[in-house]
């Protein structure tokens, strides 16, 4: 038993020596400032396309001659998998030193926020974590999941929502499991830092979508797809008066600090639902421009 433990100790030490000495190399290595885009709830192989539209990632990364990183994941996934976190993590550490980056700019949507947040929480879970960490800036979190979301518990309950929210949430996964609001209550309180009193080691700003608007007759309503506007509109019915549709407002600034609420910044106190907050509506992506 003592061999054992002193085993442990060992392979501890080991592991923040070589996390110190690849710290080390990276700060000599990299020498620019880079804008790592990471999607939500999903399997994306393409998630500049079909998650933000080039459209947003163009005027986003507009006049910034800095590299720029979509993540490709599967985040369908718990957080914590070799497919999540530590794919986030290979992808950025191998474009970084590629493109010899020195700090990380992230900008995460929904999920992706709770990804992002496990790598921050979890220095010694892989060792690729602490340099991240280390380059880390800003993470700027639009519509986070941190608290979870009841449409979550009634995937995983298997009614309508099973059927009805596919396109926005995905179905009955390990990632919609993780983020019912139970869950994500535990992994807040014993793993994931953000919360009152167990501060991130890095900036966590939060953009909170407050509302869906779907009439016809308003032009805005179209920004994003209608159709998406309409089922947001109708799952909202479910969730607090203040919520983008999937995610009430309180989930949203469980974690980090609250940067500002859709209507106080966007063009003619536009709300974002959860789907505009990932498209160039209102002036969410010169928001974003200007920030990086």
């Amino acid at each position: 038993m003592i061999y054992s433990y002193i085993k442990w100790i060992r392979s501890w030490r080991m592991l923040i020596v070589l996390s110190v000495l690849l710290a080390s190399f990276s700060s000599q290595v990299f020498a620019v400032r880079g804008v790592v885009f990471v999607h939500g709830t999903g399997f994306q192989t393409n998630a500049e396309v079909d998650y933000w539209t080039p459209n947003f990632i163009n005027s986003v990364m507009s006049g910034n001659s800095n590299p720029y990183l979509v993540i490709n994941c599967d985040f369908e996934e718990y957080i914590w998998k070799n497919r999540a976190a530590v794919c986030l993590a290979d992808q950025i550490y191998r474009w970084g030193v590629a493109n010899k980056v020195t700090e990380l700019h992230f900008i995460t949507h929904s999920n992706g926020a709770n990804v992002v947040r496990w790598i921050l929480s979890n220095p010694t879970w892989d060792f690729r974590y602490p340099i991240i960490i280390t380059a880390t800036k800003n993470v700027t979190a639009i519509a986070p999941s941190s608290g979870g979301t009841p449409l979550a518990n009634a995937v995983i309950n298997g009614n309508i929502f099973e059927q009805s929210l596919g396109w926005l949430l995905g179905y009955a996964s390990d990632a919609v499991f993780l983020q019912q609001v139970e869950y994500m209550a535990f992994m807040n309180e014993f793993w994931l830092l953000g919360t009152q009193g167990r501060a991130l080691p890095v900036p966590f700003k939060v953009i909170t979508g407050t509302d869906v608007e779907s009439s016809p007759f308003d032009s805005d309503s179209y920004c994003g797809g209608y159709s998406n506007q309409v089922a947001l509109e109708f799952t909202q019915n479910w969730l607090n008066s203040c919520s983008d549709g999937f995610l009430e407002c309180s989930s949203q600034e469980v974690a980090g600090t609250v940067w500002f609420r859709d209507k106080q910044v966007m063009n003619g106190g536009e709300p974002l639902s959860h789907q505009q907050s990932r498209r160039a509506c209102f002036g969410l992506d010169q928001v974003l421009r200007n920030d990086i």
